[in-house]
């Protein structure tokens, strides 16, 4: 992450835990502070995130791989302060009272959607790989010296079950029949061959259950959130509504981008009250994912992800060039589809280089959730024996 967010994050956990060790109790004034800081450290992250969206070379284009393992670093940022807000030399009891009786076990529930979503969209970087895989085909018969019939033939093949594979999925609905789908490529065995087995790419499989929906884990964690009012507002239940409205953010935009089990109606987004301050920079993301999914419904493509709508588009204009392949091929067309293969080549180069880091993040921020699920599971027990009558 940034050095400077790393600074911020430092010097804010710092300062509530030398506080909250002291002997003295907390004053309101100060709560006040960490709240107000907080809600600034939120809106300041994803305000970066927003403005890197803008159409500037230096900037990574909005839902890339680097902008997404972004996403996540602010994401792990934003946890590691709430729970500290939260739980850092806390009386166990003020988490127990209300509206944090009911506020608390309901972000809990959320976690574990949210850890469902992570296993998804972990085998869809599993399958994303694969689209690599036959990318990398492609390039390699196309980049040959001498482009002939069989090379031409061979890169066909491959970016044909690529672009299959692209569309089978959003046609397909995520549905299958039985009770469990199997990944249909997700090692990286004998059988992996993408040129010589196109059918084992028609759609991108699952082992989750076969009615489990992402969408609808999505809509069930948005379902009960609303934001606090009067005096909620300035308490306790706001960081709980900030960081619910972050992890339900975070986990629609992988889900977005990413390709995971049916994924109908995932543009219905959830709203964010827009006279909050820090809701302002996610309200804008939004908009914007948003409106590349409704783009995306429009002409049907597994994910939202940068370097696949990339891909996407460069492999169909490599399909035309091959469907009309007259060997020996013009010079002129020659060289406008060597830039087409070095713009692939390009493209599984990033892949190559980003989805393994992204995927291992994805864990992260699978294993960082279960820890901090556990921790408050911990402290409202601790809440619950201290509330207990005595025997």
């Amino acid at each position: 992450m940034p050095a400077t967010t790393e600074n911020n994050q430092g010097s804010f956990l710092g300062r509530i835990s030398i506080r909250r060790n002291q002997v003295m109790s907390m004053d309101h004034d100060s709560e006040l502070e960490d709240l107000e800081l907080f809600q600034k450290h939120v809106s300041d992250r994803f305000s970066d995130l927003l403005s890197s969206t803008i159409e500037d070379p230096s900037y990574e284009p909005l839902l890339s791989i680097a902008w997404l393992r972004k996403l996540l670093d602010e994401f792990l940022c934003c946890e590691a302060e709430f729970k500290a807000v939260l739980l850092m030399g806390r009386d166990p009891s003020q988490i127990s009272k209300p509206p944090l009786d009911k506020l608390i076990p309901e972000f809990l529930e959320r976690t574990v959607k949210a850890l469902d979503l992570c296993n998804a969209v972990t085998l869809g970087i599993d399958a994303v790989k694969n689209l690599q895989r036959l990318a990398e085909i492609a390039v390699s018969s196309l980049e040959e010296a001498q482009i002939g019939d069989g090379q031409v033939r061979r890169a066909k093949k491959a970016l044909s079950s690529l672009v299959t594979a692209m569309l089978h999925e959003d046609k397909d609905g995520g549905n299958a029949k039985g009770t469990e789908r199997n990944r249909s490529f997700g090692r990286r065995g004998a059988n992996n061959s993408a040129a010589n087995n196109k059918g084992n790419f028609r759609s991108l499989s699952w082992n989750m259950a076969r009615n489990w929906s992402a969408a609808k884990q999505i809509h069930a964690m948005s379902s009960n959130l609303y934001a606090p009012r009067g005096g909620e507002s300035t308490g306790l239940a706001m960081p709980v509504y900030i960081m619910s409205s972050v992890l339900v953010f975070v986990m629609w935009t992988l889900v977005a981008a990413i390709p995971c089990q049916e994924r109908n109606g995932l543009g219905t987004h959830s709203p964010f009250p827009r006279q909050l301050a820090w809701a302002q920079p996610m309200i804008g993301l939004q908009e914007k994912i948003a409106e590349e999914w409704k783009k995306k419904e429009k002409k049907g493509s597994v994910g939202l992800l940068e370097e696949m709508q990339k891909m996407d588009k460069v492999g169909q204009s490599l399909i035309d060039f091959a469907e009309s392949f007259q060997f020996p091929a013009e010079a002129e067309r020659l060289e406008e589809v060597k830039g087409y293969v070095e713009e692939l080549a390009e493209i599984c180069r990033k892949m190559e280089e980003g989805l393994e880091p992204l995927q291992q993040q994805i864990r992260e921020v699978f294993h960082r959730v279960v820890r901090s699920r556990a921790e408050f599971l911990l402290v409202l027990e601790q809440a619950g024996k201290l509330s207990a009558p005595p025997m």
